[in-house]
């Protein structure tokens, strides 16, 4: 097992990769143990052979996307500590050994680099991902009670705890969501440490996609939100429809009845009825699905003891 392993996931990052590999290096020397993963994700320039003229040890992930890389690095990798950063050279290396020391001496469970409370909003040139950021963070924040700093940065520490209990649904660039909101679900220890962030040098392109890939992260949000707080979810549902039908019912069909004596509006009495039901029955579903979630907790404290005693053991 490694004491410390930097993973990289890289795209076609010729231009920066061997810098990145080679501060890296140069930044870690000093950590016994440690080794620099390059995972190339079907580059169609020189950035595999690059990276291993670098020294990284460097591997394929054939499915596209960022959060096929992770899984696969997740997996495959065995370290007492980790950290992700891109290979885009926007990060600064020199935060690493503050981060490695966080997980191996505080026991945390996820260091967030915070590129948002220091140089992002100046040194990012793309607007729309300023907003998109804001939004992200405000969404999870007070969706699933968390102060996470920056939601969508690609630069983290974990521990081997948080690694091996993470189960990576995101093809894309949701991971570093669903990464945030696993941590405050499972209430895993977590630290924001400020960075500094510099755009992407001249002729570096970014593969985020601020449209698509930005409502793909809010679809992951509201999916999450449905599986770790379904009765909130569905309790919500359950009130909009209950409104709706007890407003429509009392207009529609009480107020008329009570002047002429008769139902004037039967098909809307019909309707209200309906949207009642639908009401009651997605009340119940919140609760059923609000106790199973409950039950998943219980299991995963119970694994997560398990694995220590195991570990112990060893």
């Amino acid at each position: 097992m490694d004491n410390l392993a930097i993973l990289i996931p890289a795209y076609n990052e010729a231009q920066t990769i061997s810098k990145v590999v080679n501060d890296v290096k140069r930044i870690t020397k000093n950590i016994p143990n440690s080794k620099v993963y390059v995972y190339d994700n079907n580059s169609s320039d020189e950035t595999y052979n690059l990276a291993k003229k670098a020294g990284a040890i460097v591997r394929h992930e054939y499915v596209q996307g960022k959060g096929a890389v992770i899984r696969r690095m997740f997996r495959e990798i065995d370290s007492q500590v980790y950290v992700i950063i891109d290979a885009d050279d926007t990060y600064p290396v020199d935060a690493i050994p503050e981060m490695y020391e966080k997980i191996v001496q505080r026991k945390v469970d996820m260091v967030v680099g915070d590129r948002l409370s220091s140089t992002y909003f100046e040194e990012n040139k793309r607007p729309f991902h300023n907003v998109g950021n804001t939004i992200v963070k405000f969404l999870i924040n007070h969706l699933f009670d968390t102060n996470i700093k920056d939601i969508l940065t690609g630069y983290r520490a974990f521990s081997y705890r948080f690694v091996k209990t993470f189960p990576v649904l995101s093809k894309g660039f949701e991971i570093e969501t669903e990464m945030s909101i696993h941590a405050a679900e499972t209430n895993m220890f977590v630290e924001n440490q400020v960075i500094e962030y510099r755009d992407r040098p001249a002729g570096s392109v970014s593969k985020l996609n601020t449209y698509g890939d930005g409502f793909k992260v809010i679809l992951k949000i509201w999916n999450l939100f449905r599986i770790y707080h379904p009765f909130a979810f569905f309790g919500n549902i359950s009130l909009i429809l209950a409104l709706i039908s007890l407003i429509t019912f009392w207009f529609r069909v009480f107020l008329p009845y009570r002047s002429t004596g008769a139902v004037a509006n039967m098909p809307t009495l019909v309707v209200t009825m309906i949207v009642l039901l639908a009401s009651i029955v997605s009340l119940f579903s919140g609760l059923i699905l609000n106790a199973i979630q409950s039950q998943e907790k219980m299991n995963f404290e119970y694994r997560l003891i398990d694995e220590e005693k195991n570990s112990k053991q060893h």
